[in-house]
């Protein structure tokens, strides 16, 4: 009987790590599944479909601040970052923290003060920080996303997509402070003991960040990030209320049915193309760079050259050649550039001795 159990339980357990991603069933109303190095999308449910973000709008304010700020200055604390509503680090006025010390404050204890503290000291106003968040955003190609506060607390006009904060939290994982910051399980500053309230970081493999979120219109969000051999996964959920289940499932479910491959190397034969007026008729097309990405193992690729056709002499040796376009399961996924592999000279043509363009008629 033990070993009739111990056997249900592991064919229970392999249904759910090798099932499709695409088949998970999350409580989540939007999600999305990214792989950090390739960009492919593992999974996704309703990515696009605007929404309250809470306090993931923290990982935006962080990232402004990691990037213009010296995290080893000292600020003190203004009376409009006392008092703020919702979760605090209790901030006091005139209280004066290193900007590190902030950081911790609104990434691990997810302080609506701590944002304040930091919009005004980085942007001047919470206004003009605004303005810096949404520069950022439309930087980073979040097309559908628009900040007013650095916090996250519900009002009109601020607002993102599951997409889009998985860019976001991509690109901000690779800034060092900020990757460290929200990494940190728990942290000492003066009289206050902050721990991070990424109940993941203890509960998942490889688990480094990213931020937690909730207001009662917005729901439970959650984005986050693992890294394992190298290769890092982002989770981004909006309004799902058994958010930490839904994150396991995606993380491990990604990191078990996903390998990362490099389909095409830097300097790799990809094909030849006919050379008109040279020392040779062809030339080998070369990859200009490596192309890897994330398959799963059922999936083929495939490469497509342009469009058959010639060159005229002379070819130059790594002259651009135009682009080779990826495909996995014949959608496209990506191009690289391909380049000439050989230096092919023109033809030269010797003009015939003086006796042949006379009997020719060609004259003298």
């Amino acid at each position: 009987m033990k070993t009739l159990i111990a056997g249900m339980v592991a064919a229970l357990l392999a249904a759910v790590l090798f099932s499709p991603v695409t088949a998970c069933a999350v409580s989540a109303q939007r999600a999305i599944v990214v792989d950090g190095q390739t960009g492919r999308v593992l999974f996704e449910k309703n990515p696009d479909e605007q929404a309250l973000i809470a306090s993931t709008t923290k990982i935006m304010t962080a990232l402004v601040v990691c990037e213009q700020c010296n995290v080893l200055d000292r600020v003190k604390i203004p009376k409009e970052a006392v008092g703020i509503e919702g979760s605090s680090m209790y901030l006091q006025e005139g209280e004066i923290l290193t900007v590190q010390e902030l950081l911790y404050g609104l990434m691990l204890h997810s302080g609506n003060d701590a944002a304040v503290a930091l919009a005004i000291y980085c942007g001047g106003t919470v206004e003009g920080f605004a303005e810096l968040m949404n520069d950022k955003a439309h930087r980073l190609g979040m097309e559908n996303s628009h900040f007013v506060n650095p916090n996250g607390l519900d009002a009109p006009g601020h607002y993102s997509t599951a997409r889009d904060m998985a860019k976001l939290a991509a690109y901000a994982m690779n800034n060092a402070v900020f990757a460290q910051t929200v990494s940190t399980k728990t942290v000492r500053i003066g009289q206050r003991t902050l721990r991070n309230h990424n109940k993941l970081l203890w509960q998942i493999e490889g688990a480094d960040g990213v931020k937690t979120g909730f207001t009662k219109a917005a729901g439970r969000i959650l984005v986050s990030s693992a890294v394992r051999q190298g290769r890092r996964i982002i989770a981004v959920t909006l309004n799902a209320p058994d958010d930490w289940n839904d994150h396991k499932t995606l993380l491990e479910k990604s990191f078990c049915q996903y390998t990362p491959v490099v389909l095409v190397e830097k300097g790799s034969c990809l094909g030849y193309r006919e050379v008109a007026g040279g020392t040779a008729g062809t030339v080998q097309l070369l990859a200009g760079e490596d192309f890897c990405y994330a398959l799963a193992e059922s999936e083929t690729y495939s490469t497509q050259l342009p469009e058959p056709g010639f060159v005229y002499a002379p070819v130059a040796m790594g002259q651009n050649a135009g682009y080779a376009h990826i495909y996995v399961d014949d959608i496209p996924v990506g191009k690289i550039p391909i380049v000439y592999g050989q230096t092919i000279e023109q033809e030269s043509v010797s003009e015939p001795p003086w006796w042949k363009r006379l009997i020719s008629g060609g004259g003298t």
